[in-house]
């Protein structure tokens, strides 16, 4: 293999070994919850003009899966329902690697329910915009890399991972103590 050849491929590898998937992983705690509905709507999913197409049931399909198999690995004593709208998105075409390598992302509003007291837990929607991730397939554009529905898959598992993020913020809403404030100075 030519020299110039391995010195882009080497660093590809390594950006692909750097993406992971903690599915394997055990869940972090999250005081009682365990998932009940999982509803996802993407009748109004706005698509990017530049975007691949992808109709309001794959987006729906590729939620409820990510959803799925995060929150199912849960086994709480309570049952939360989680709302999940898809607003918009864009699937990178196929493009001129590296140089116009258009970018896939995803944009929701996610919502939790507590279940047994038919209460909705946050004011409102928590939007959340994710990027397909860093990885070799992502450098020189997903377009060319990966089908639309890997595209769909790998923005559902990042938005998905994100709204975990965002009830790890509020233990409070799953029978755990608040989060301690960071102290201005600490947060510096």
């Amino acid at each position: 293999m030519p020299l110039r050849l391995s010195a882009v491929l080497l660093p590809l590898a390594l950006l692909a070994a750097c993406a992971r998937n903690d599915l394997a992983e055990p869940p972090v705690p999250l005081g009682d919850f365990a998932l009940g509905l999982n509803i996802v709507v993407a009748d109004k999913a706005e698509k990017v003009p530049i975007s691949r197409n992808a109709t309001p049931d794959e987006w729906e399909a590729a939620v409820k899966k990510a959803v799925d198999d995060r929150f199912g690995r849960y086994e709480g004593t309570r049952l939360y329902n989680i709302g999940i709208s898809v607003d918009g998105y864009a699937l990178a075409p196929p493009g001129i690697p590296v140089v116009a390598a258009p970018k896939s992302v995803l944009v929701i509003t996610a919502n939790i329910w507590d279940d047994a007291a038919q209460k909705k837990l946050n004011p409102e929607g928590k939007q959340f915009t994710v990027f397909e991730g860093l990885s070799g397939e992502t450098v020189i554009g997903t377009g060319i890399t990966r089908t639309r529905m890997q595209q769909m898959d790998a923005l559902s598992f990042n938005a998905v991972k994100r709204v975990e993020g965002w009830l790890l913020e509020n233990p409070e809403w799953f029978g755990l103590p608040p989060k301690e404030p960071v102290p201005a100075e600490a947060a510096n």
